[in-house]
């Protein structure tokens, strides 16, 4: 009885953690505490942070994977543990980045802010390429957030035949959305300023 109660607790948890997690950031992600009036300094050095935090998930990922292919149960558990800490971590900079600095446009070569007729030619159809990406990036870290938890879970309960499914689809949206937090961040960071 026990145990069901906290199944129980722990799925009421990942629903309210699905839907929490992307109001918040959305929310946070429109405040600049500069435009408040605090003076903070810009975090411009978080990118790179961020974008490494997101490829060692990803090869650490691969190595779970790789971990539970050769039957190494407790090394695949500590690994998604691992994972699961990065993305919080990856979260949590990501969020302090943008409440602390502009925006940055993607194929803004002046700085200005904006991309002009000949900054527009001068990209070309890698912005079309970098919007794809990035929004795919985007609509998943959303989806996958009940994804992952529930396939933990899953796992926690030892119900591994459901956890095996559910990772079936659960590892390959991680790990591109690792991996594209990645390539946005190589395609945008020349037009950082």
């Amino acid at each position: 009885m026990l145990q069901e109660a906290k199944i129980k607790r722990a799925r009421t948890a990942i629903i309210i953690a699905s839907f929490a997690i992307p109001l918040v950031v959305a929310v946070l992600f429109g405040v600049n505490l500069r435009d408040l009036g605090f003076d903070v300094k810009p975090l411009s050095f978080l990118p790179p942070i961020y974008a490494t935090i997101n490829g060692v998930t990803a090869v650490l990922l691969i190595l779970a994977l790789v971990a539970i292919k050769q039957k190494n149960r407790r090394l695949h558990e500590g690994l998604i543990k691992v994972c699961m800490v990065l993305s919080l971590l990856f979260l949590a900079s990501y969020v302090a980045y943008h409440m602390t600095s502009d925006s940055t446009v993607f194929g803004d070569l002046n700085g200005d802010g904006a991309r002009d007729a000949a900054e527009k030619l001068a990209v070309g159809s890698s912005l079309y390429i970098y919007t794809f990406i990035l929004l795919s990036h985007i609509l998943l870290s959303v989806v996958i957030i009940p994804i992952v938890l529930f396939t933990y879970l899953f796992a926690w309960q030892g119900d591994f035949v459901r956890h095996k499914k559910w990772t079936r689809f659960a590892w390959p949206m991680w790990f591109y959305v690792a991996a594209t937090g990645v390539i946005v961040y190589l395609m945008i960071s020349p037009y950082y300023h």
